[in-house]
């Protein structure tokens, strides 16, 4: 992940990563700040700073945090600790961000956070359960907790890094 990379863009590459679709509020959460989309209207109390003008690097730098949280979808509250173990300065951007690494398939969206997903998963292991048919039908299909589909989530970060390769920018002779 390039210590470069705006915020919202770290949500997105995030959202990927995870298998998720992007439905729901964010907010990064560091020392004392808060960046997340700000409310146009600004009907929910105090805004976060926008994360569509702040970098990665500008936390580490602001308040010299070297874990930051992620919150993800304000109802189901996932609360997610990102652990910066390393950085450089000086590095190349191309071909960021990168997926280097999975474990385990994401919860489904809108399961209803933890307990929620405690909950899923047992209705759907269990054809006694009270609920079994009914969340069988409502989530992903032969939803496996321990399957992921590394390629499609690969292929998601990846197709990031071309969506933000930098343009070169060409000059017209006269």
């Amino acid at each position: 992940m390039p210590l470069t990379l705006r915020l919202d863009r770290l949500h997105l590459t995030l959202q990927a990563a995870f298998g998720w679709t992007n439905s729901h509020l964010f907010e990064f959460l560091a020392g004392e700040g808060r960046w997340g989309i700000p409310d146009p209207d600004g009907d929910f109390g105090p805004q976060p700073i926008d994360a569509r003008k702040t970098r990665l690097s500008n936390i580490v730098h602001e308040t010299g945090a070297k874990t930051i949280h992620y919150l993800y979808d304000f109802g189901d509250s996932w609360d997610h600790m990102i652990k910066l173990e390393k950085w450089f300065d000086n590095t190349t951007t191309e071909g960021m961000p990168l997926l280097l690494e999975a474990a385990g398939r994401c919860p489904p969206e809108d399961v209803g956070g933890a307990s929620g997903y405690t909950e899923y998963l047992d209705a759907i292991r269990d054809p006694t359960h009270p609920e079994h048919e009914q969340m069988r039908l409502w989530g992903p299909e032969q939803f496996d907790p321990n399957v992921i589909d590394r390629k499609a989530l690969e292929a998601a970060v990846n197709a990031l890094s071309e969506i933000w390769k930098p343009r070169r920018r060409t000059t017209r002779s006269k």
